[in-house]
């Protein structure tokens, strides 16, 4: 299961090459547009998704406002072994956010959240508490990234996908000699 979010717009492709080779994607929210989840190609085809605080009307394209309305802002996965919570958590200090969220959703195995932009992997405790970053090309942090969630009824693995910022483009400036 691939999991990312804050993509704010298209996903970096390599992000989307991660997603294509798991059964299952999962946005954290600030997704951009309908065709951000149309870009995710998971085997399976199945795409979990929930609004962030930018998964508004103003900053969607007025033709998929309808569909905007129908992304919830939590959603939950039963997965073989235990159930994976996602919510965008923009309403949420960042201070504390991973003992509130555990609170908050003592059933689940796994919680996923966004707005940060940072990629997190909290598996100290039960429920593990996981930010696979940003997925797009806003305030990455070191790169696009995502995690991969592999569960099985034994166990349960995460795997982290850090991918390099794209070189900056030379600029040429004429000299007058």
């Amino acid at each position: 299961m691939a999991l990312l979010a804050d993509t704010h717009g298209p996903a970096d492709p390599r992000v989307l090459s991660t997603v294509a080779g798991c059964d299952i994607a999962v946005h954290g929210g600030d997704i951009g547009s309908v065709a951000v989840l149309a870009s995710l190609q998971p085997r399976l085809g199945q795409v979990y998704a929930v609004r962030g605080n930018n998964d508004v009307h103003r900053t969607w394209p007025v033709e998929e406002q309808v569909l905007l309305e129908r992304i919830p802002e939590r959603a939950q996965v039963e997965l073989p072994g235990g159930l994976l919570v996602v919510e965008h958590s923009h309403r949420m200090a960042a201070a504390g956010r991973h003992e509130r969220l555990r609170r908050r959703y003592p059933q689940a195995r796994v919680i996923v959240y966004g707005h940060s932009h940072r990629l997190v992997v909290d598996c100290d405790s039960l429920p593990w508490v996981l930010n696979p970053g940003a997925a797009g090309r806003s305030r990455t942090y070191g790169g696009p990234s995502c995690l991969v969630l592999t569960a099985s009824l034994d166990s349960w693995e995460i795997e982290e996908y850090r991918f390099a910022l794209p070189p900056r483009a030379k600029v040429q400036t004429a000299t007058d000699c």
